[in-house]
C-alpha cells in the first residue's frame, strides 16, 4: 500500500465526518467477524442441541460463547465484533435461524459450507440487525467521542504525552457504555418476553418505581472494569505502536499496512490482559438473562470481586483466564478491520476537505 493515510489526529475534519467514518467501519467489522460467531454458536450448540435439553415446561439451552464453555441455561452470548449481546430464548422462540442443524459439522471449515449450501449465505448473518441498531451507534459514539477528546487534550497539554491516548480512551469508553447499558437492558427484556411496545413502557415504568433509575444500569460494573482498561491499553498501544512502525518504515503518515498491524496488535495486547475481568462479565450477562427468564429465580446480583472469587475457587486461577484463545482470535481481526476502515475514512474526508479549500481559493 503506497497511499499513505492521514496521522491520527482528526484535523481537517468535522465530527459529522468522524461519525461517518466511525459507522463505516463498524458495519464492515460486524459483516466479517458475524459469519465467525455464527458458526461458532452453531458448532457449540449441536454439543447441546434444543431438541435433547428442551420439552414441555423445561428450561431452553444457554450456550455461552465467549469467554466459556457450553452450560445449561437459557441464553447465550453473541458478538459481531464490536460488542457482547445477550440473546435470550423464551421456550425457544427467535433461535431457529441459529439452531439449524443442518447435519453434523466436523468443523468451522465444514459448517461454513454446509450453513451456506443448506440454508443460504444470509444465515452467516443471523441476528446481525438488532445487534446493529446499538452496536453502530455505540462504536460511532465511542470512535468520535476519543478523537476529540485526545485533540483537546492534545491543546490543553501543548504537545504529545503517552497519558493522553490512555485518558481519552478510557473516558470515551467510560461514556459509550454508559449511553448504551439501558438499551441493552431494554433489548434483553423484549426479547425474553416478546413485549410489545406498549408492555415494555409498563414494564420499565415498575421497574424503575421498584428499583430506582440506577436499575437501568444493571450489570454497568463489570462492563466498565472490562471495557474501560481495554480501551485505554488499546489506543495506548496502537499510538505506540504506528508511531513506532511510521518511524521504522520512514513514514510521514501510517499506511494501510501501519494501521492494521498496530489495530491487531494493541487489541490482541489489550483482550490478553483484561480477560478475567471479559470472563466476570459474561457471568454477569448470564446472570442477566437467566433473570428475565426466570424472575421468580433470580438470585441476588454478586459483585465482580465476589464472582471473580468464585470463579477462582471453582476452577482455579486459570478459570479467570478461560477463552484466551477465542477472545484473541475474534478480537485481533475485529480491532485490525475497524481502526483500518475508521483511518481510511478520516483520510479521505481529509483530502475531500483539502481539495475543497483549494477550489474555493
Amino acid at each position: 500500500m503506497a497511499d499513505k493515510m492521514s496521522p491520527s489526529p482528526g484535523a481537517g475534519i468535522t465530527p459529522l465526518q468522524q461519525m461517518l467514518a466511525s459507522g463505516t467501519g463498524a458495519i464492515l467489522t460486524s459483516l466479517f467477524v458475524t459469519p465467525l460467531d455464527v458458526v461458532k454458536i452453531r458448532l457449540q450448540a449441536q454439543r447441546t442441541p434444543f431438541s435433547k435439553v428442551l420439552g414441555v415446561g423445561q428450561r431452553v439451552s444457554c450456550v455461552m460463547v465467549l469467554p466459556l464453555s457450553p452450560a445449561p441455561g437459557k441464553c447465550f452470548l453473541y458478538c459481531n465484533g464490536l460488542m457482547d449481546h445477550l440473546y435470550v430464548c423464551q421456550n425457544g422462540n427467535g433461535c431457529s435461524a441459529w439452531y439449524k442443524a443442518p447435519g453434523h459439522f466436523t468443523g468451522t471449515l465444514d459448517a461454513f459450507v454446509k450453513i451456506t449450501r443448506n440454508e443460504g449465505i444470509r444465515s452467516l448473518w443471523s441476528g446481525l440487525p438488532p445487534t446493529l441498531v446499538m452496536a453502530v451507534p455505540a462504536t460511532v459514539i465511542y470512535f468520535t467521542t476519543y478523537d476529540q477528546l485526545r485533540d483537546f487534550l492534545r491543546a490543553r497539554v501543548g504537545g504529545w504525552s503517552p497519558s493522553i491516548p490512555l485518558l481519552a480512551g478510557a473516558l470515551a469508553r467510560l461514556g459509550a457504555v454508559t449511553v448504551i447499558s439501558p438499551l441493552e437492558l431494554i433489548r434483553t427484556k423484549m426479547q425474553s418476553r416478546q413485549l410489545s411496545y406498549r408492555q415494555l413502557r409498563l414494564c420499565m415504568r415498575a421497574a424503575l418505581a421498584q428499583d430506582g433509575w440506577l436499575s437501568l444500569w444493571r450489570g454497568w460494573g463489570p462492563t466498565v472494569l472490562r471495557d474501560v482498561p481495554f480501551s485505554a491499553l488499546y489506543w495506548f498501544n496502537y499510538e505506540l505502536v504506528r508511531t513506532w512502525l511510521c518511524r521504522q518504515a520512514w513514514l510521514d503518515g501510517a499506511t494501510f499496512t501501519v494501521s492494521f498491524i498496530s489495530g491487531a496488535v494493541s487489541g490482541t495486547v489489550a483482550a490478553v490482559l483484561t480477560l478475567p475481568f471479559d470472563v466476570v462479565k459474561t457471568q454477569r450477562q448470564i446472570e442477566l438473562g437467566d433473570s428475565e427468564v426466570h424472575p421468580a429465580k433470580a438470585s441476588k446480583p454478586s459483585s465482580t470481586w465476589q464472582l471473580m472469587q468464585r470463579i477462582r475457587a471453582e476452577s482455579g486461577t486459570r478459570g479467570l483466564f478461560a477463552g484466551f484463545l477465542p477472545r484473541v482470535i475474534k478480537v485481533a481481526p475485529a480491532c485490525a478491520i475497524m481502526i483500518t476502515t475508521y483511518e481510511f475514512g478520516k483520510s479521505f474526508f481529509q483530502k475531500l476537505n483539502q481539495e475543497q479549500q483549494l477550489r474555493g481559493l
